[in-house]
């Protein structure tokens, strides 16, 4: 579908942001993402808005998703926003999840919006349905003109976590025999906490983004349902014939001291435990992206590469591969579903044992967030570092989680937890 086309020059970007959250947030669909500012080789704005519902698809219980999703995008022939829940798994093997769903959230859910914002530098494009064209210019200047509204008060819930203490540190065992029998060699182990409340969810989205900065951060609303994200990992990007996918495994501390903290980084660079669960995450991601390449195409681009961000440093690999032609765009989505870094190898049998050691349905935890483009490409990242909040119902949750491998320390797993936990918790108003 062709839309018309409309650019702005903006002279005060930062601000400008803001008052398109706050413009958008009487919408009942709407999909925010914003790099932060981060910028790389495979980067293609610095923000995107797609606000309002043409069309859309939902899948509460899945059956076939990736398939209604595959024929609603060839009908739709426009940019389409939306998720993937981490259950979908169970769409594509012989899978499935028993455990308590606390939040219910779509396990699919796409829209085709009838405006897109995107800005790059201080060039905003609006791209708007032919039939609200004239609409564009009254909306820019309603953004402009958009107030900010002070802050109404911080957050103040009683956070609980699924897992006592001493059960986490059970289940890590258990998970220890099963790496120690040979079932597998490492799987990502989360668990969920979760509070009752209400939420100005702008607002706590605003000042979680603040103390993160995140790379692939993400507003999502869809109608009572709500997904505050500062993610720092990419799933899966698809520009032209190429392909990447960038899987974070190792994680340690900041420090306000500049000494320690670069202490810290190369500590975690050299740190065999956490290389060692960022190589073998990497080699499954090869393993996956080789199902849809061409062959001989997939790369390493960037082993174990340190990156700092406000709350963590984490090592980043970069794998790259031309996608084969044959391979049509929803495989290419299925064959690597869900991210390698949120499983485990072998990919089939870290599931199966997630399931059976979890006390939760994962949901949209774990799952992707992002978008096609018309022309066949798309861009999603990893769910993670991310609140979940249901107003309907007063619900919220967030899941954290850590790779555990041979070498893991049960306890030292549990306070790697609590490490990605903390901004989660202090936004709202959980400081333990």
């Amino acid at each position: 579908m062709k839309r018309s086309i409309h650019n702005h020059s903006i002279a005060n970007v930062a601000q400008f942001k803001q008052q398109m959250l706050y413009w958008a947030q009487g919408q009942q669909t709407l999909l925010w993402l914003d790099s932060n500012d981060h910028s790389d080789a495979h980067s293609t704005f610095d923000a995107l808005l797609a606000v309002g519902v043409s069309s859309s698809l939902c899948c509460k219980q899945s059956t076939q998703g990736f398939e209604q999703l595959d024929a609603y995008r060839n009908k739709a022939q426009d940019w389409i926003f939306g998720q993937f829940s981490y259950d979908l798994k169970n769409d594509l093997e012989a899978l499935h999840s028993l455990n308590e769903d606390f939040m219910q959230f779509p396990e699919l859910y796409f829209f085709q919006p009838k405006k897109i914002f995107i800005l790059r530098g201080k060039m905003l494009t609006q791209l708007y349905l032919p039939d609200i064209q004239e609409q564009a210019k009254t909306d820019f200047k309603a953004i402009k003109n958009q107030v900010i509204l002070p802050k109404n008060g911080s957050n103040k819930l009683k956070v609980e976590a699924r897992f006592t203490k001493s059960e986490y540190l059970s289940k890590v065992e258990k998970m220890l025999f099963h790496i120690q029998r040979g079932d597998i060699y490492e799987a990502n182990f989360c668990q969920e906490f979760k509070a009752h409340g209400t939420l100005d969810a702008l607002q706590t989205y605003q000042h979680f983004n603040e103390i993160s900065q995140a790379p692939f951060a993400a507003y999502f609303r869809q109608a009572e349902k709500y997904v505050l994200c500062t993610s720092p990992e990419r799933y899966l990007q698809k520009k032209g014939d190429k392909i990447i996918s960038q899987p974070i495994k190792g994680t340690s501390r900041r420090s306000s001291d500049p000494k320690e903290d670069l202490a810290l980084a190369t500590a975690l660079l050299t740190d065999e435990k956490e290389r060692s669960e960022n190589i073998m995450i990497t080699d499954l991601v090869r393993n996956d992206l080789s199902r849809i390449a061409q062959k001989g195409s997939v790369r390493v681009d960037e082993l174990c590469g340190i990156y700092s961000f406000r709350q963590v440093h984490q090592l980043i690999s970069t794998i790259s591969a031309t996608v084969n032609p044959e391979i049509s765009l929803i495989e290419l989505i299925k064959k690597t579903f869900p991210m390698g870094s949120m499983t485990g190898a072998p990919k089939v049998s870290a599931m199966q044992i997630i399931e059976h050691l979890e006390n939760h349905k994962r949901g949209m935890y774990s799952g992707a967030l992002g978008y096609f483009t018309p022309d066949g490409n798309f861009d999603f990242n990893v769910l993670i570092r991310s609140i979940l909040y249901d107003s309907a119902n007063a619900k919220i949750s967030f899941s954290v989680g850590s790779a555990i491998t041979v070498l893991s320390d049960p306890e030292k797993e549990y306070h790697e937890c609590l490490l990605k936990a903390k901004a989660m918790r202090e936004v709202l108003g959980d400081f333990k």
